[in-house]
């Protein structure tokens, strides 16, 4: 299969000319999914199979962020998943129902889109909370490394049990920096071995334990392994992502039209340089007209990339797993977060 090396968002409920037209590019790999994509179920349905229906080599990927807490994009008619944040608070009282809240969180978020065939969540988000980011927060499990490792296990590995493949976020850590990285581009000035033992942790345990499908790199410098921001060094994605630490998974950007990118210039400049520092698959959101620009600049600037990782994160709901146990799942999951 041959995946092209750009996921795009749309505008609407359904796809017009001009998306078909895009999204049939082959330097296009994947589609992301916010809330304004969003009717009711079966409409959800209907996008979807219009997206994987177009006419291409391969079927696109359908993604979405929908970790659960402040970030989940669908909500009507789909369980709410806790904050994660409320997950380790439960953690701190009760280790086993934690892990378990964990365990079924991930599976009923996989189960539920899995159903309307969307592929994969941006999810578990990684990050340890140092109660300094505003936009990690209760995103984060916990400011414990150790708690962050124990609970996204539980939690990847419920995905797992449901289909889906995981994306871990946001590489090597966004929670120390006080700045947004939509916003803006933050800086985070520890020193190495103060990172290494703290928020690259959960990362490394994960990929020494084969749980990582995919991550995405952080819009942030760390000058002390480089100038670059992680989504755009080669120094952490392929020094040390690939080869010291021997991730094997897809690596996907952060959106390159967030305002953290622009260290990079302009839109096809981001693009190039996400690539050539080891992204397999770079995202462009909310920015119609530089998804258009990125398009046309990689489809006559590279061919379309045929990436052994990225076909590897289709979803494919588990049908040999009972309905009884599903229901369990989702009977444990309601009783737990009353």
């Amino acid at each position: 299969m041959s995946l092209g090396a750009v996921m795009l968002d749309i505008q609407g409920t359904y796809l017009t000319p001009e998306d078909i037209q895009q999204l049939q590019e082959p330097v296009v790999g994947g589609v992301i999914l916010f809330s304004r994509n969003y009717e009711d179920k079966d409409q959800l349905e209907r996008l979807v199979f219009e997206i994987k229906a177009l006419d291409r080599a391969s079927p696109l990927l359908v993604a979405v962020d929908h970790e659960g807490g402040r970030v989940q994009r669908f909500r009507e008619g789909f369980t709410h998943i806790v904050p994660m944040g409320r997950i380790g608070a439960i953690y701190r009282q009760d280790n086993e129902k934690a892990l378990l809240l964990a365990h079924d969180a991930g599976f009923i978020m996989a189960d539920e889109l899995l159903q309307l065939d969307i592929d994969f969540s941006f999810a578990p988000v990684l990050d340890l909370d140092y109660g300094t980011s505003e936009l990690v927060g209760d995103r984060s499990f916990s400011g414990d490394p150790h708690m962050v490792v124990t609970l996204a296990r539980a939690f990847i590995l419920g995905m797992r049990e449901a289909g889906m493949c995981n994306v871990g976020k946001h590489f090597p850590g966004h929670g120390f920096v006080t700045g947004d990285s939509h916003h803006e581009l933050p800086v985070d000035n520890r020193d190495f071995v103060s990172m290494s033992e703290q928020c690259l942790q959960p990362f490394k345990q994960l990929i020494h334990e084969n749980l990582l499908d995919g991550i995405m790199p952080a819009h942030i410098i760390y000058p002390a392994v480089d100038d670059a921001p992680a989504g755009f060094s080669p120094i952490w994605l392929k020094r040390y992502l690939r080869q010291e630490l021997g991730f094997q998974g897809a690596i996907f950007s952060d959106d390159i039209a967030m305002a953290g990118a622009e260290f990079a210039g302009s839109y096809t400049q981001r693009a190039d340089l996400a690539l050539a520092a080891g992204c397999d698959m770079i995202l462009v959101c909310n920015q119609p007209k530089a998804a258009s620009l990125v398009v046309q600049h990689l489809a006559t600037h590279i061919q379309a990339l045929s990436n052994p990782r990225l076909p590897l994160l289709y979803g494919a709901a588990n049908l040999t797993l009972s309905q009884s146990t599903r229901d369990l799942y989702y009977q444990r999951y309601t009783l737990a977060i009353k």
